[in-house]
């Protein structure tokens, strides 16, 4: 018998609707500072990309900013944004009952965003327990999506290799990044409308749908195994 499939999963957008409270956020800050931004940019083109480079990418088309009043609006900001997800944030629809429906598998969080952000956003909708230890943030690890090192870090963490593990992400830059370290990788599109679906990838449009694909996965991966 095959174990059960790893299953890593982005939080902001994926498990967590965090991403209009973020939003918000950068763009009283960074407007603030003189890097015009509005929230409707971040879904538009940055959505899911780690700050430092949203940052870089507004330096580039505004004009530098002094590093140390950056350092001063990333701490603000990122302390405005935990009070707000701690009183306002709300799950995605459908992630607690699917969580529950796969609680047999092995589940862990990749995120961008700092470790504390991650528990502060799991605790607030009640869906710390179902990971506990199991988040992994490009900051404790030094990479980033869409680098593919972040999927593997959490992969060897959780003690499976990357071919044993499912990723469900809703941005194309953790699609990309788990496709590239070699994994199974669920796309939650939210916006099929205007969103293609990269090649190699699954696409759901509903987490309720998140169950049934992951047992079929499990199936055809368990009589792969049987036939070898």
């Amino acid at each position: 018998m095959a174990r059960p499939l790893c299953l890593l999963f982005d939080c902001d957008g994926t498990l967590v609707d965090s991403e209009p409270l973020l939003a918000a956020e950068m763009e009283a800050s960074l407007t603030a500072v003189g890097l015009p931004f509005q929230a409707s940019d971040y879904v538009g083109e940055f959505r899911g990309a780690r700050f430092r480079h949203i940052v870089a990418e507004l330096e580039r088309r505004h004009g530098r900013i002094d590093p140390e009043r950056l350092d001063a609006l990333e701490r603000d900001m990122r302390a405005n944004l935990n009070r707000r997800l701690a009183t306002d944030l709300m799950p995605i629809s459908g992630a607690p009952e699917a969580l529950a429906a796969l609680a047999g598998h092995p589940m862990g969080v990749v995120s961008n965003g700092p470790v504390n952000k991650i528990r502060t956003s799991l605790l607030a909708t009640d869906l710390e327990p179902v990971f506990d230890h199991h988040l992994f943030s490009g900051y404790e690890a030094q990479c980033w999506k869409p680098d593919p090192c972040l999927y593997r870090h959490a992969a060897a963490l959780m003690g499976y290799a990357p071919e044993e593990c499912v990723a469900i992400d809703d941005a194309l830059v953790g699609v990309q990044a788990a496709l590239s370290a070699g994994m199974t990788v669920i796309h939650f599109n939210r916006f099929a409308d205007a969103e293609e679906t990269p090649e190699g990838a699954i696409m759901i449009t509903r987490l309720s749908q998140l169950p049934t694909v992951i047992a079929r996965l499990a199936h055809h991966r368990q009589r792969m195994i049987s036939q070898a």
